[in-house]
């Protein structure tokens, strides 16, 4: 009796609701053809539910369908739109990650150059632990005119890069579209601004608005590679040389996912792709997990050095998160031991990231920016290292504040890559991964991409850059000061409770110049430097 009931239960109601219309009008055409056309429409609408509803009955992949026919597609629906549902109803403006409402509002301000200012005071609680502060001065300084830039290049660069202090952090063409590249590279040209390539190459939109290039290599060595995908110097020489690349960079590792490679596949090798990476066509474009041109500190600092050379004396250095604590140190006895030194290192977080990443490696795997950039800045003031190699920040930087901040703990300079994706118009779909980005930002479909139109962009990259600067500027006269570079720990707070305050200065402290050579008992650093070893990444004993 029960198994007769069930076609009327509420999980099938509604398959057999619309298996008894379709019975009806189908029955109601056949004995009054005059209402026939009049019944075809409601009769293919319940026919084509009723078809629906069997296939979800007998399909063997979702449980919940086979148990709710037609019906539990409302829910596959709901969840669909769930993002925008959330993004668009109920965020607050502090709300919303990775970026809250707030922070992508302002940066679309900028880039429109519309006003950007709040009313009626802060929404943040700053009582809540964690929150963050600036300290201003009774003394303020006029705002500093012009752009802040510094010098990247040591002593044994022959052509050091005056970099702005804000750049474009790395995002490859095949990840962004050729409009968002032209579009970025234009707006970089215009605010004379650095753009990162990302490991993907140097592509043709890249070279067509002539700004300056920070050319990324990472394991794949796309654009400087032989056939099986070891390193070509020759290839790397001809390329690295170009008058439009600025420095050269090797990536060790990313933010969103440290020491893990990718597979674009071989469907998705495009003649286009094929030629700017220098991989086949109809096969798989792999971009392993670790490099092949070096393997311990040592070799890693000659092929750094190698860098330099071949691109003809321009800066040359790396990027990584930070991971095992003993191995970069492992690097700074390299550079010790063989004299080479890059001259420049960008710190990513592992808040950072533009592409996709498995969840536990963007949740949980890296050391976060600052704690990174602090690492790092300390690190080489215990090498006697920090005055010759400049040092940039990457990891969830958007406004002033994030760069001030950085700055103050170690960092020379900042690049930002989701800022300026918002510049472009992306509005955190985080359908990234899918090739249907909503504004044509990341996606590799024309009929997509043709959204962005690269003259209106352009102006708001452009926009970005001169208006966060503007803030930078604002702030730092604020707190007295008039570069970015007199910025320090002890400009900054943080809450702790509701009760206690804690000054950056206590929460980072620095590092004696030598200190690791002559000896440290920093507990953070003791242990890891007594591990490290400068011909293996292995920890000693």
């Amino acid at each position: 009796m029960e198994t007769l009931l069930l076609p009327f239960s509420p999980r099938f109601i509604v398959l057999t609701i619309c298996a008894v219309a379709t019975g009806l009008l189908l029955g109601l055409g056949i004995v009054d053809r005059k209402v026939f056309d009049l019944v075809l429409i409601p009769l293919l609408i319940f026919g084509g539910l009723t078809v629906l509803g069997i296939r979800d009955l007998t399909q063997k992949s979702h449980a919940v369908l086979r148990n709710y026919p037609i019906s539990a597609h409302i829910r596959f629906l709901l969840e669909e739109i769930r993002p925008e549902m959330r993004q668009y109803f109920f965020e607050s403006e502090k709300d919303g990650m990775p970026f809250s409402r707030d922070t992508r509002a302002l940066v679309y301000q900028r880039a429109k150059m519309v006003l950007d200012k709040r009313p009626f005071g802060t929404q943040e609680d700053v009582y809540r632990e964690g929150y963050e502060w600036m300290h201003h001065s009774v003394a303020p300084k006029a705002r500093a005119e012009g752009q802040f830039r510094i010098t990247i290049g040591g002593p044994d660069c022959t052509k050091p890069y005056s970099a702005s202090v804000f750049n474009i952090s790395a995002m490859s063409f095949g990840a962004l579209s050729p409009n968002a590249v032209r579009a970025l590279n234009a707006g970089a040209r215009k605010g004379g601004f650095a753009h990162d390539t990302g490991e993907g190459g140097v592509s043709p939109y890249h070279r067509e608005n002539g700004g300056d290039i920070i050319w990324e290599i990472g394991s794949g060595y796309f654009g400087c590679r032989n056939r099986d995908g070891s390193f070509n110097p020759e290839e790397f020489a001809r390329v690295a040389t170009d008058d439009q690349i600025k420095m050269v960079e090797l990536k060790v590792s990313q933010g969103a996912k440290p020491g893990h490679g990718g597979v674009l596949p071989a469907a998705k090798v495009s003649e286009e792709i094929s030629k700017i990476r220098g991989v086949a066509m109809g096969e798989d474009c792999i971009s392993p997990a670790y490099h092949h041109a070096f393997s311990t500190p040592l070799e890693m600092m000659a092929f750094i050095g190698e860098m330099r050379r071949l691109s003809g004396g321009k800066p040359a250095g790396f990027k990584l998160c930070v991971g095992h604590p003993w191995e970069f140190l492992a690097i700074c006895k390299a550079m010790l031991q063989t004299g080479i030194y890059p001259d420049f290192i960008v710190v990513d977080g592992n808040e950072g990231g533009t592409g996709a990443a498995p969840l536990e490696f963007m949740d949980h795997l890296g050391m976060p920016m600052r704690e990174g950039v602090n690492f790092v800045h300390n690190a080489l003031i215990g090498i006697n290292a920090r005055d010759r190699i400049r040092i940039g920040a990457a990891g969830k930087i958007a406004t002033a504040f994030d760069m001030a901040r950085a700055m103050a703990i170690g960092a020379d300079w900042c690049n930002s890559a989701r800022g300026f994706m918002f510049s472009l118009g992306c509005i955190q779909s985080l359908s990234c991964h899918t090739d249907r980005c909503p504004t044509g930002v990341t996606t590799q479909d024309p009929s997509r991409a043709r959204a962005l139109v690269v003259p209106h962009k352009i102006e708001r990259v452009y926009n970005y850059h001169h208006a966060t600067l503007h803030a930078l500027a604002e702030l730092l006269a604020a707190a007295g000061l008039e570069h970015p570079q007199q910025l320090q720990p002890i400009h900054f707070s943080q809450r702790s409770s509701t009760t206690e305050v804690q000054s950056f200065a206590r929460l980072y402290p620095s590092l004696r110049p030598g200190e690791l050579i002559d000896g440290t008992s920093d507990s953070r650093y003791r242990e890891a430097w007594a591990m490290a070893r400068a011909d293996s990444f292995s920890p000693a004993g």
